[in-house]
């Protein structure tokens, strides 16, 4: 785990900061988008070829470096928009929703301008994105043209009136560029969010690891938990029982909220405990016994 406590806690950058290290920010809060590099394999920095499994195949992870023939390299600031809010490339092709763009929808154009800005910086890499090996009929990219008719709702994120500025302000870590409703809600058959079990974990999540409820049930969630629990654990990766976080909620401590501001992880926690509570056990299915 990355250790923020020798140089002292990150900062966000102010409204006077280069566009660019405002974006890197933004990167991290979004943990890094580790789904684009292949860490197992030693794989080159947001080069693309990660396998995520998912229910219905495996989806690779894209090539998003400014390399001009296998990344980002063409694209314009309005494709790269258009990909994180409407589901779009730059092809004109309904991109996957394994691609969180129903959360990235809620970004607002502030942040997206300076993510981009940021990926223009990273090294290009030549490497060529890898066909996704999805079973039928989740093979037909088509399909996804009436999924998002029926899922998927594009839109800025709009603050709580009734909640101030800090809880709002982890509202929109949360639920837009952290994304993390979509690895802690579970889906239904067509992967969908479950709207109802909103945050309250889910056993089959992203690359088949279990993610635990998030609300604050004291029983099933983490309704223990104070803020200042949650704040430490999103920093360190320590839970307030001494387990260390591990698989993709230690990368994403790691890579991602390690590097956040301490505002900025009290006001993730501040939100989260103001979750409505949901008693949802998230545990792995026992095997059927043998006949």
């Amino acid at each position: 785990m990355l250790a923020a406590t020798a140089a002292g806690a990150p900062q966000r950058p102010g409204p006077g900061a280069p566009a660019a290290r405002r974006g890197e920010y933004v990167f991290r809060l979004a943990g890094g988008c580790g789904c684009h590099t292949d860490y197992e394999h030693k794989g080159a920095f947001l080069a693309g070829g990660r396998a995520i499994q998912t229910p219905f195949g495996t989806v690779y992870g894209t090539n998003i470096t400014p390399h001009a023939e296998t990344g980002l390299g063409r694209w314009t600031e309005q494709d790269f928009v258009r990909a994180m809010t409407l589901g779009v490339g730059k092809d004109g092709k309904d991109l996957y929703p394994v691609f969180p763009y129903p959360a990235f929808t809620r970004m607002s154009p502030a942040d997206l301008k300076d993510l981009w800005a940021y990926l223009k910086t990273v090294p290009p890499v030549r490497q060529a994105n890898r066909e996704h090996q999805l079973r039928p009929p989740f093979d037909v990219r088509l399909g996804v043209v009436p999924w998002k008719a029926m899922n998927f709702t594009p839109g800025s994120f709009r603050a709580d009136p009734a909640q101030g500025a800090i809880v709002n302000r982890g509202a929109y870590i949360v639920q837009a560029i952290a994304h993390c409703g979509e690895c802690h809600t579970p889906r239904t058959l067509t992967g969908a969010l479950k709207g109802d079990l909103a945050y309250a974990g889910s056993v089959a999540g992203p690359e088949g690891q279990r993610a635990p409820n998030l609300t604050p049930d004291p029983a099933t969630g983490i309704g223990e938990w104070s803020e200042s629990d949650i704040a430490s654990f999103l920093r360190s990766g320590n839970s307030p029982s001494g387990h260390l976080a591990e698989g993709l909620m230690g990368e994403m401590i790691d890579q991602g909220f390690a590097h956040a501001s301490e505002a900025d992880l009290a006001a993730v926690a501040a939100f989260l405990k103001r979750l409505a509570p949901i008693v949802n056990k998230v545990e792995k299915p026992r095997p059927k016994a043998r006949p």
